[in-house]
């Protein structure tokens, strides 16, 4: 059976809110859903979410349009490929131009560089806390789930601390055309966002140019230096360094938080046992992928799943839906500590584009969450009705506002 075409409104406040059971629905009767007037598939189901990813030589991971919702509440295309002038690096490219850019920004996540960082995330950490903490209450995004990952994210490139609250305005402006509900007033700041972002990192890297230190940036003006690369892609490296690199961790800190939040006993077994941290984070990444899906290019005509896909058209990679089929996961909607193959997950990705900041990940989200858990006693929601928001979009799981009560 297949979905009446126009039995989803993918941007309805609702959905966004809670997609899980329409992830159900299009996982048990239609796999591959095409969004009614346009050349956008959702895959839904795990088996074919991952033969997606294993057939990169019909779907390109290049990110050439977004679904976004237009004026009339339907779903339509944007174009991001200029007529196919567009430069795709790192997590949108393909091989061989993807293997090369990750071979140039993998020496600064290399897990020996990750570990030396764990002192300075701490030290992060409690300094964020104690600034954000007060009266009893901490507005958990915006002191420590948004603003640990995008230190983190500056330090490793080699940027001022002080510009850090500009480039978390600047990269979460720049990512909203693809949460699909930008309104045409707010794609104007959207693309001022993305120009700004790029002409600041484009600077940072003529000085790094000319004196390199030992960070990401260094590496990266090193190889412009050497004519091994071009700086306008080596911008957009950077700028998809600082629009994603912290995106994932913020959902996973956020996410994660949420769910203790309103799971006392959850609390107290991981205040008792802090190394069942390691397998709660990952039932969270499950349950609540911090990217609900991505993109992929449909490059020439084939099928997946039976339904025939014609060549331009695109993929939106559901993640979070393939997390909880039940075909591969018992009880999937339930969070399970004992869980067998806890990584046995799609939230990072699968194949060649896994993600190459997943370990750093893990790590500040395993800080962040025990620096919660030493500093109080118990902590809830605060009882306020817009304590916990989502992020309206159809890309991203992460909260806008999480407003805690600590004790």
């Amino acid at each position: 059976m297949t979905l009446a075409l126009n039995d989803i409104d993918l941007f309805d406040p609702g959905l966004l809110d809670d997609p899980y059971p329409l992830y159900d629905r299009l996982r048990t009767d239609s796999p591959v859903h095409r969004i009614a007037d346009t050349g956008f598939y959702l895959v839904s189901r795990w088996d074919l979410v991952m033969e997606a990813t294993t057939r990169p030589a019909e779907f390109s991971s290049n990110l050439t349009a977004a679904l976004v919702r237009q004026p009339d509440g339907s779903a339509g295309v944007f174009d991001l490929d200029g007529g196919g002038q567009a430069i795709h690096v790192l997590a949108t490219g393909d091989d061989p131009t993807h293997q090369a850019h990750r071979k140039l920004v993998l020496p600064a996540l290399v897990a020996k560089r990750i570990r030396a960082l764990e002192p300075t995330i701490v030290a992060t950490a409690d300094r964020l806390w104690t600034a954000g903490f007060g009266a009893g209450r901490i507005e958990w995004m915006s002191a420590m789930g948004d603003r640990l990952p995008m230190t983190l994210v500056a330090n490793l490139i080699g940027l001022p601390d002080d510009d850090i609250p500009q480039l978390l305005t600047w990269g979460y402006t720049s990512n909203e055309l693809l949460d699909g509900v930008v309104t045409t007033d707010r794609l104007v700041a959207v693309v001022t966002a993305a120009t700004e972002l790029a002409g600041y990192l484009r600077r940072q890297l003529v000085r790094a140019c000319d004196h390199p230190d030992d960070n990401l940036l260094g590496d990266l003006a090193k190889a412009c230096v050497a004519g091994e690369l071009a700086r306008d892609v080596a911008v957009l490296i950077l700028v998809q360094l600082v629009g994603a690199g912290g995106e994932s961790t913020a959902g996973l800190i956020g996410n994660a938080t949420r769910i203790l939040a309103t799971d006392p006993t959850l609390q107290t077994r991981l205040r008792t046992d802090p190394d069942l941290l390691t397998p709660f984070l990952e039932e969270v990444l499950r349950l609540e992928s911090p990217f609900r899906a991505h993109h992929r290019h449909v490059v020439r005509d084939t099928t997946l799943g039976g339904t025939d896909l014609p060549a331009g058209s695109h993929l939106l990679l559901l993640w979070a839906a393939a997390n909880r089929d039940p075909a591969v996961f018992a009880a999937p909607d339930e969070l399970h500590l004992d869980r067998p193959a806890q990584r046995n997950h799609l939230a990072f990705g699968k194949g060649i584009h896994f993600c190459v900041g997943a370990a750093l990940a893990r790590l500040e989200a395993r800080v962040a969450l025990q620096t919660l858990l030493t500093r109080t006693a118990a902590f809830r929601l605060a009882p306020d009705p817009a304590a916990a928001q989502w992020v309206p979009s159809i890309f991203v799981r992460r909260h806008l506002r999480l407003a805690l009560s600590a004790e």
